[in-house]
């Protein structure tokens, strides 16, 4: 361990709480919040803090000017064009004993993604997606700076339960976002279901990641709940096309693997090799929401599948990681780096 910052430094230097996604960037390393200040988070709105590159020290809040900015999820940007884009989940008490079936059905999480300049520190544009389009989630602009496009992906459509894909992009100087894909749930016998879903008879597909590969080509969606792990060919970003799919675990289907590991959960956080060949995933979302569409147990585990030259989508049957009892999966960082932490300033070749 080469150094522990304790909560108390973080409330007493940001007014921030609950620490969730970290990106090397200008002048630090930003860490992205779930929490604002007080005992249950809700003191102020959650946000980014910088740290010191070299020393791990707290340098203070990003934000300079927030504008409606209230609750925070995930963030990345393009870095030549010194613009930022982030998402918004919910806030702690709306998450951390379980998704309140109440909140979600008011359409109280959030369903809107933000964009900054960077440098400037300030919030330039806000799109609402729409109440009804619950937990905008991750953001993955496009690798290539040139590229003035990203995806973002939504939970679930509280109106029918559906999943979607969207896609932003810069043009005339104002930044656009439209639904490109959608992925619809499945039928379900009520007995079959957890009590949380029983009353609608149907597993929707959660879209809970999304990764984009290196060349920007094949976007991978986790759908935690129908247990599908889907490969779309987004070298058009207006009209992802679907080019592959693989399924293990789920709600109702409980794919087995196919190299007899125990697999429950549903593909959740992916990450890609900087070559695109290889595809690792985990199983947990959060361990409250776990036991709630899970209620059987979620134990650890991650898998691989191999993406072919032409494109092919097939799990490694012989790549099967578990976990000591009492431990879940959620993160995966490659050594040398991934597609969901690499950041470049200069165009591709």
């Amino acid at each position: 361990i080469h150094k522990i910052i304790e909560p108390e430094e973080v409330f007493a230097k940001t007014g921030y709480s609950r620490p969730h996604t970290i990106h090397c960037g200008p002048e630090g390393i930003y860490v992205s919040t779930l929490g604002g200040g007080g005992p249950d988070g809700t003191d102020g709105p959650p946000g980014i803090f910088l740290m010191d590159c070299e020393t791990f020290d707290i340098i203070g809040r990003y934000e300079i000017d927030r504008g409606p900015q209230e609750k925070h999820y995930d963030f990345w940007w393009n870095l030549p064009r010194d613009y930022m884009v982030s998402s918004e989940w919910a806030l702690p008490p709306q998450f951390e004993n379980g998704i309140v079936p109440e909140d979600l059905l008011s359409n109280k999480y959030g369903h809107r993604i933000h964009f900054w300049n960077l440098r400037e520190r300030r919030n330039v544009q806000t799109i609402d997606l729409g109440e009804n389009h619950q937990m905008a989630l991750e953001v993955r602009p496009a690798h290539d700076p040139v590229k003035e496009y990203g995806f973002v992906g939504v939970v679930v459509d509280t109106t029918n339960l559906e999943g979607s894909i969207w896609t932003w992009w810069r043009e005339g100087g104002k930044f656009h976002c439209k639904k490109t894909a959608t992925i619809p749930p499945e039928a379900a016998a009520k007995d079959d279901l957890p009590p949380l879903l029983a009353g609608f008879e149907a597993v929707p597909p959660l879209i809970t990641d999304i990764d984009l590969s290196l060349d920007d080509r094949y976007l991978y969606v986790s759908c935690w709940g129908t247990g599908e792990m889907r490969q779309y060919d987004v070298s058009d970003p207006m009209n992802p096309v679907l080019a592959g799919s693989i399924h293990i675990g789920g709600i109702t289907r409980k794919t087995a693997h196919p190299g007899g590991g125990v697999y429950k959960g549903g593909p959740q956080m992916v990450e890609i090799s900087r070559d695109g060949k290889r595809v690792y995933w985990t199983n947990s979302l959060y361990s409250t929401w776990d036991d709630q569409f899970y209620p059987d147990g979620v134990p650890a585990a991650m898998v691989k599948a191999d993406v072919g030259e032409d494109g092919s989508f097939a799990l490694d049957k012989d790549f099967f990681v578990e976990f000591p009892d009492g431990y879940r999966t959620h993160q995966i960082r490659l050594e040398g780096g991934d597609c969901s932490t690499d950041s470049f300033c200069y165009p591709s070749v």
